[in-house]
């Protein structure tokens, strides 16, 4: 079962350090994509994809696993609210724009599985530690 949990984690982590790269490489498409509630345009994107790769290879490395991924959950929130929302109300074909709030849900949702997991795993080394002691 830990093998499936690894291979889990690691393919979770994967999309996100090439979206990350993607935000360098498709700079001018993902400012098409901003709405008015995103602010100083170009650096945020840059900002985001820069996080979107640390987030990534914490995962994979299973450094600070926790915090990047509640990180990571946070981000996937504030693209829904400013993002993807807003583009239901602007866009006139929804279909895109619910496939992709749809997408970032469930990556939140999976993002804080991978917090609460690595939340366990740290309740139960202290526990171990304490009892040593």
């Amino acid at each position: 079962m830990k093998k499936l949990t690894t291979l889990g984690r690691i393919l979770f982590a994967i999309p996100f350090g090439v979206f990350g790269i993607n935000h360098f490489l498709m700079l001018d498409y993902y400012l098409g994509l901003l709405t008015s509630f995103v602010p100083l345009g170009s650096y945020t994107i840059i900002l985001t994809g820069i996080m979107m790769i640390a987030a990534s290879i914490s995962i994979i490395t299973k450094i600070l696993v926790k915090f990047s991924t509640l990180l990571l959950a946070l981000l996937l929130f504030i693209f829904i609210v400013t993002i993807h929302i807003p583009h239901l109300f602007e866009d006139a074909d929804k279909t895109i724009t619910i496939i992709a709030l749809l997408k970032d849900i469930s990556l939140m949702g999976g993002s804080l599985m991978i917090a609460g997991i690595y939340s366990e795993e740290e309740n139960m080394k202290k526990a171990e530690k304490k009892e040593i002691l």
